[in-house]
């Protein structure tokens, strides 16, 4: 008669739970996250997906929603025992999270009876996915394209359906991406499979492209004379709305009075710190002159690109020569315009390929250039935005060592959720935090990035007023979206406190709308800062600055609190 021992009985318990769990994660990604996300597995590299589109009528909203609680019912019975893997323990917890936020999202802030873009922007995102890489050769991505676009009329029609009552500012935005969305569809759309070869293909093609034209400048045209004038809703998602989705996306559950606390306190010491060396610079000018003055110091608008690209050899030579962190690939990203349905909303922006895509793996990094429609005058107050300064914090933040190098770090994720799914406070507050702690390195003194020490003052301030631009959102997501400040007030705090100009404050309180919690760049730079300061005090002489960058980005993208657990080993508080 043989014994088992009890431990060989957990190990085994143990394994038939991780194999259950893994099990019913492939089948929630597979029935639900891109089922009902089908652009999303496109990018993310699953080609299955790729003749599918979003579908927001209402009765599938109604079976997202059924679906997403049979798995919420079915994750909650897959308790995880003593002798559970901690990443599958905490991939758990991950996939969880991923169903309430959805589930508020569906049920409580209702985009889809709200947002008229989500639905115009869903059709340029549908056919972008399937333009901007050549995963597979240009007639396939046709055929893709064309089933999409057949079903794009009647992801336009549910929005006539659903649209309720909905903000003005969200119907102002939707009219403003709009033209450029048709023009994408009228230009962008055909030049991109201009070497498509099928003649018979190439004829569905135009007449499918046709009707989306056709659509999309219908739309716009019920959009200004029906749903305007009846745009009366209310944006705010309210304090417990906000609270639940910080808890569910990011982990926070710090009360939000303490987190404005903790963001004021840092936006203190952020304007404190540009005063300071704004006079350094400019002993006899007011701080917010010199804001002035390195806003005129920028590119012209037709070399914004080249500049850009010109920051990568300084910035991967420094990395490598100081130990900062591991790069994993000498492939650099590619520097393009930013597609059309993302200008409103967006200055610059990373697009890297998804984390199972194989055969089209080229990352862009976007800009927005000015509006061609745009006065001299307004050119230059959005040029601001890409001062000398900022233009370095951004090449770090979107590329070196920001979100690019975050991406090539994805391979090494431990598991198949760590790659799909993850917190803004990760991805966002890494590429924030490697602004600030890049300068605290030495990049941008004389030789190291700046030419003179003058030059690496304003890097000092072009990264402390994207610091104040965070700090800003931060309080402006809060207080515009629980009842304590207004839209035109939010403008006013970007530009007087946020060190902003009035071009810049616009586009940050239009996105603060429709983005309630981009505090997230802050609040997880401030978390990372803090897992730094404790990991030196565990580690004492032996911390590598180094060596806790790389098992950062090891972790994949998870909430802060479970990267903390996985480096420090304890799950004291992040904040």
């Amino acid at each position: 008669m043989s014994t088992v021992l009890p431990s060989t009985t957990a190990h085994a318990a143990s394994n038939d739970w991780k194999q259950q769990f893994d099990k019913a994660a492939d089948e929630y990604f597979d029935q639900v996250y891109f089922h009902y996300g089908p652009s999303g597995g496109t990018m993310t590299g699953f080609h299955q997906y790729d003749t599918q589109l979003e579908d927001l009528s209402r009765k599938n909203i109604d079976a997202e929603i059924a679906a997403l609680k049979s798995f919420e019912k079915r994750f909650q019975a897959l308790v995880p025992d003593a002798q559970a893997d901690f990443v599958a323990r905490t991939d758990r917890d991950l996939v969880l999270n991923n169903i309430h936020s959805t589930l508020l999202e569906l049920e409580t802030i209702r985009p889809w009876e709200k947002n008229a873009d989500n639905y115009s922007s869903l059709c340029a995102n549908g056919a972008f996915t399937l333009m901007e890489r050549k995963f597979a050769p240009p007639d396939d991505r046709l055929r893709s394209l064309i089933a999409r676009e057949k079903q794009m009329p009647a992801l336009l029609e549910a929005a006539r359906a659903n649209l309720k009552n909905p903000p003005h500012i969200y119907t102002e935005i939707a009219i403003e991406q709009l033209p450029d969305i048709i023009t994408f569809f009228e230009k962008d759309v055909p030049l991109a499979f201009a070497d498509a070869q099928d003649p018979s293909l190439k004829a569905e093609f135009a007449k499918t492209n046709s009707a989306v034209i056709a659509g999309l400048k219908s739309y716009l045209d019920w959009i200004k004379a029906d749903l305007l004038p009846r745009s009366n809703g209310d944006f705010r998602i309210g304090t417990e709305t906000f609270s639940k989705k910080l808890a569910y996306d990011e982990m926070v559950d710090t009360p939000l009075p303490k987190l404005l606390e903790i963001d004021w306190a840092d936006l203190h010491k952020n304007q404190e710190h540009f005063n300071q060396v704004a006079k350094e610079l400019e002993p006899d000018k007011d701080p917010r002159a010199v804001v002035e003055e390195l806003g005129a110091n920028h590119p012209a608008p037709n070399h914004l690109m080249d500049a850009f690209r010109a920051t990568f050899d300084g910035l991967i030579g420094f990395i490598r020569a100081n130990h900062i962190l591991t790069i994993p690939s000498d492939i650099r990203p590619i520097v393009e315009e930013t597609p059309p349905f993302m200008r409103a909303t967006t200055f610059a922006s990373m697009d890297t390929p998804g984390p199972f895509e194989t055969h089209a793996t080229e990352a862009y990094f976007n800009v927005t250039l000015p509006d061609p429609s745009m006065k001299p005058e307004e050119v230059e107050g959005y040029m601001h935005s890409f001062n000398i300064g900022t233009v370095i914090s951004t090449a770090v933040h979107e590329a070196y060592p920001g979100h690019y190098v975050q991406f090539l770090w994805t391979p090494q994720a431990p598991s198949k959720v760590r790659k799909l799914l993850g917190a803004n406070t990760n991805v966002e507050g890494w590429a924030h935090y490697t602004e600030q702690m890049m300068l605290d390195a030495g990049y941008g003194q004389p030789g190291a990035g700046a030419k003179d020490e003058r030059e690496s003052k304003f890097l000092r301030l072009g990264q402390l007023q994207d610091a104040l631009l965070r700090n800003a959102r931060f309080i402006v997501g809060i207080e515009m979206h629980t009842g304590n400040m207004t839209f035109d007030q939010a403008v006013e705090f970007f530009q007087k406190e946020g060190y902003q100009s009035k071009e810049t404050a616009m586009v940050e309180t239009k996105r603060g709308t429709s983005d309630p919690t981009y505090l997230y760049y802050t609040l997880g730079k401030l978390e990372i800062m803090k897992l730094r300061e404790d990991m030196k005090k565990k580690q004492g002489a032996a911390f590598s600055l180094e060596k806790f960058h790389d098992d950062f980005l090891r972790q994949g993208f998870p909430p802060i609190k479970i990267v903390r657990e996985a480096m420090l080993g304890d799950t004291s508080p992040t904040l």
